[in-house]
């Protein structure tokens, strides 16, 4: 659409926004003044549902007045807690209710879909990843490999920016598959990088990777609740995520993962296994029945029992995205929000900073990526003294990522004008 750098635009923008009641939802952390901040942290952590205090409270309740009967006989019963998540967990993600479960953290999945997929051969041992991936991603990779007592150096295959960019180009990860495909045995990429903001074409990837008889997984930590995802008909093979970024299921909150149907329901899958991914029919048998006999589905790969004070924000936020009409409408939005963003700083570009994210819509989620050519802490600074909250990579990347369930149209106004104002 056609901006303007008006202030006037930006507040009419707002005034026709159909979601913009969804920031009344949120608590907004204020400054000193009492004002809220202009929260650009949102790929980082997601802000508090209002409703999830009520949830979280209810369930302490139950602890307090039921005890360990709260199990199964609380609203909400404890032992199938992760069940009241399933469903609308598959929606954000493009699977079948089967295909997901919300457990654990998301590295802790990253290991045992490891476990499950990864199983090297001499001849098919290598592993895909990005440059740069998330620092844990790339330490449990390693750790997996060196498992194996193999050597990273010799394992590892980094598709990488060209020299002078940031971002990876599709065709330099199709010639890494063209030219490793016959020895890679996982394909493990974020589907849209941390540091930069691009978002990959997981579609596109997938298909070129299990065409050459690679396994294909995905971290979702910046894509779920972000972007419009179709797991299942993309036919991945299997993707982690965390719920505390753009999912607001708050700090350490649970996480989640992803298993195709085709390999859910085979029970004969390798895996790390524990009592919560035994059939419930036999689950409580215990040592009567010591043999695992795993779920046919993507609880099979559950460790433990649901953590419940770390899924009941989640239970909160999902309720509100359903309320939203799901992912899509909130994809609407969000292109507009971060390309009026994108807008407004063209418009005043400046020698001091560059946005390194893909400019093209279908590239990039909500996330910028703004690279401070000069004095990039003091331009950091410039933006907490002026209200906001984003924040910073070394050594020189400030991430502002307006998110459609709580930003305006104005805070990415104030926000332009904080960056690009000259002192």
């Amino acid at each position: 659409m056609n901006f303007s750098a008006d202030e006037d635009f930006a507040h009419q923008l707002d005034a026709e926004d159909p979601l913009n009641h969804f920031r009344e939802k949120f608590h907004l952390p204020a400054g000193a003044d009492g004002k809220p901040f202009i929260y650009f942290a949102g790929n980082s952590l997601g802000l508090m549902p209002k409703s999830a205090r009520q949830i979280v409270e209810q369930e302490l309740d139950d602890w307090a007045k039921r005890g360990v009967d709260a199990h199964h006989g609380a609203g909400t019963p404890w032992y199938s807690y992760h069940e009241s998540l399933r469903e609308p967990t598959a929606r954000l993600a493009g699977a079948q209710p089967n295909e997901v479960v919300c457990m654990n953290s998301l590295t802790v999945n990253i290991h045992l879909m490891m476990a499950t997929f990864y199983r090297p051969t001499k001849s098919r041992f290598k592993i895909l990843m990005e440059e740069p991936a998330f620092p844990s991603d790339t330490y449990a990779i390693k750790s997996q490999i060196v498992h194996h007592e193999l050597d990273p150096k010799e394992v590892l295959i980094l598709a990488r920016p060209r020299k002078g960019e940031f971002a990876i180009r599709q065709e330099d990860i199709e010639a890494a598959l063209d030219k490793h495909g016959e020895q890679i045995a996982v394909a493990m990429m974020g589907g849209l990088n941390f540091f930069t903001g691009q978002l990959f074409d997981i579609e596109k990837i997938t298909a070129l990777a299990r065409k050459r008889g690679c396994a294909v997984g995905f971290d979702l930590a910046h894509s779920i609740g972000n972007v419009p995802l179709a797991l299942h008909n993309w036919n991945v093979d299997f993707a982690v995520w965390c719920s505390y970024k753009y999912l607001n299921a708050g700090p350490g909150a649970v996480a989640g993962a992803f298993v195709h149907e085709h390999h859910a329901t085979n029970t004969k899958l390798p895996r790390l296994a524990g009592w919560f991914g035994n059939d419930p029919n036999t689950r409580f048998r215990l040592h009567l029945e010591p043999e695992f006999i795993p779920v046919p589905s993507a609880d099979g790969w559950q460790i433990s029992n649901p953590p419940i004070f770390s899924m009941a924000p989640l239970r909160a936020s999902l309720a509100i995205f359903d309320e939203a009409g799901g992912i899509e409408p909130l994809r609407a939005k969000s292109i507009k929000l971060t390309g009026y963003l994108q807008f407004l700083l063209q418009q005043n570009s400046s020698k001091r900073f560059t946005v390194i994210t893909p400019r093209e819509t279908n590239a990039r989620g909500c996330q910028l990526s703004i690279l401070a050519n000069e004095h990039p802490k003091e331009l950091f600074k410039k933006l907490e003294t002026g209200g906001v909250k984003c924040d910073f990579r070394e050594p020189n990347i400030i991430r502002a990522a307006p998110t459609p369930l709580y930003n305006t149209f104005h805070d990415v106004w104030r926000f332009a004008k904080i960056l690009t104002e000259h002192r």
